[in-house]
């Protein structure tokens, strides 16, 4: 049986999607930080004979993500999915690949999927010094550096950059030269457990003096002392060894389907 979770479900939700609590970053930073429904989120979850959980599917807005290690009613999720007109379902590559057999997707895109959680990795050093924690006040510099990035020109939303700022579901660290950032890197998804690093990125004038591997150091040894993991997609084979080089490694291929 599928139905929309609500409070009462909370602690046997948890106790779920937290078996693979990195996977299910997005799932539990979403449910902790928004709750069960609102007039952008949804989450239902299926339930066998037992009352076990089984499977979970989130609604972000018009975005879906999907988790089940077990047997799972996918045209009972997909027909959800369907109702509620979805633009884009990601989940570990194994799991929702299960879904292509019923819609004929425009695209689907596979990503390396990495965890970090020791710092023995994180080496100190000079330009730690320069780095400096992100404010609110410095959203409309983040834009203006990130539309100099090719990578993210086209994926800009200021909305969502300044909202997780305002509700603290994540936070950035910088780099400034010549009276403007030039580096930076930062988190989304914020949760009790762990984060997602996003939005990695150096000015072009300014590449190849550590700058980014600066920002990298001082957010991930902040979280870690947290008591948090860190997360990462990466699809660059050069950038994945950069991160390889401190300390991430690859847990699974995370696979995003367009509508």
């Amino acid at each position: 049986m599928i139905r929309l979770l609500n409070d009462n479900d909370y602690d046997v939700f948890m106790d779920y999607v937290k078996r693979e609590k990195e996977l299910n970053l997005f799932i539990i930073g979403d449910a902790e930080n928004y709750g069960f429904n609102n007039e952008f989120q949804k989450l239902w979850g299926e339930f066998n004979q037992k009352g076990e959980l089984i499977g979970v599917l989130l609604k972000y807005f018009e975005n879906f993500i999907f988790y089940s290690r077990d047997e799972f009613d996918v045209k009972g999720f997909y027909d959800i999915m369907k109702s509620e007109d979805f633009k884009m379902l990601s989940g570990e590559k194994s799991i929702v690949e299960r879904f292509e057999k019923l819609h004929n997707f425009s695209n689907k895109r596979d990503t390396y999927f990495c965890k970090l959680d020791e710092d023995s990795k994180l080496e100190e050093n000079e330009l730690l010094a320069k780095v400096k924690k992100v404010e609110l006040k410095d959203v409309d510099r983040i834009i203006e550096l990130t539309k100099l990035i090719k990578e993210f020109s086209e994926d800009i939303s200021e909305e969502s950059m300044r909202r997780k700022f305002e509700d603290n579901t994540g936070r950035g660290y910088f780099i400034e030269e010549d009276g403007k950032m030039v580096s930076i890197a930062q988190t989304t998804a914020e949760n009790s457990t762990s984060a997602m690093i996003v939005g990695v990125c150096t000015h072009p004038d300014y590449r190849k003096r550590g700058y980014a591997t600066a920002c990298m150091t001082k957010l991930c040894k902040t979280l870690l002392s947290e008591g948090k993991s860190l997360c990462l997609f990466y699809d660059n084979p050069k950038a994945g060894k950069i991160y390889k080089r401190l300390g991430f490694k690859d847990i699974g291929i995370w696979t995003i389907y367009s509508r």
